[in-house]
């Protein structure tokens, strides 16, 4: 965990904005929720029927992390990232492939 230079709330890791006040802690500055969305899917939840927020880039890290030797298991690894998107009404949240990941193929 880290803690937002802005607020200070917790950021979980993988994350690069703050959930309490959208400060993005690669542009260094609180940014709009609709400059995130340039360039996204447009999603409407489920439940709610109202559109999702897109709320950054979710990196998830499978794998062994062992003691000393972690730098070198690191090539062994599995890493996957999703958009992910939260309905500002309910709560509810969707991870999707990026669109920009030429590894997964639509249909």
């Amino acid at each position: 965990m880290k803690n937002c230079p802005n607020c200070n709330a917790e950021i979980e890791e993988g994350f690069e904005l703050c959930w309490n006040c959208n400060y993005s802690l690669t542009e260094q500055k609180v940014v709009d929720i609709q400059d995130l969305n340039k360039n996204k899917r447009e999603i409407n939840c489920l439940r709610c029927d109202v559109p999702m927020l897109f709320s950054g880039e979710y990196k998830f890290h499978e794998g062994p992390k062992i003691g000393v030797l972690g730098n070198i298991f690191e090539a062994f690894v599995n890493r996957e990232s999703f958009d992910l998107h939260i309905c500002p009404q309910c709560g509810k949240v969707e991870f999707f492939a990026p669109l920009h990941n030429t590894d997964y193929k639509f249909e």
